[in-house]
């Protein structure tokens, strides 16, 4: 089932305890423009399809990664991307996004976005996997 564009940014925004709408739509969109960079195939079209078009769009028409991204590295390409942020505001802004797509994807496809990506990604998603 598709997020509608205001239940995907109220989550975001609850999550992350923004202030403005402003903060949520900038950090979803950075977000998940660098996690579509990320992920590949049907995968990606799968989580697209639980999104809102808007974001949706973001996550299939991504920059291209040349490797990808551990965690922390995730974090820090979040915070060099959101003017005025650190990596701890950048953490908070990951895991507020993610735990949504997390949410809006379902255990199935969150574990095979999971598998696309370097350990460590399930914390970012809220989801902390056993070992």
């Amino acid at each position: 089932m598709t997020l509608r564009r205001e239940a995907f940014l109220d989550h975001v925004k609850e999550r992350g305890e923004y202030g403005t709408a402003e903060e949520v739509e900038r950090a979803a969109r950075v977000v998940l423009a660098l996690l579509g960079a990320h992920l590949v195939g049907e995968v990606r079209a799968r989580l697209a399809a639980r999104l809102p078009e808007e974001f949706a769009l973001i996550l299939l028409n991504p920059l291209q990664s040349a490797e990808p991204l551990a965690p922390e590295r995730f974090v820090r390409a979040t915070a060099a991307w959101i003017e005025g942020a650190t990596e701890q505001t950048a953490t908070w802004d990951v895991g507020a996004v993610l735990s949504t797509a997390a949410d809006a994807a379902g255990d199935d496809l969150l574990e095979q976005i999971l598998f696309q990506l370097p350990a460590g990604y399930d914390l970012l998603f809220g989801r902390p996997q056993p070992i």
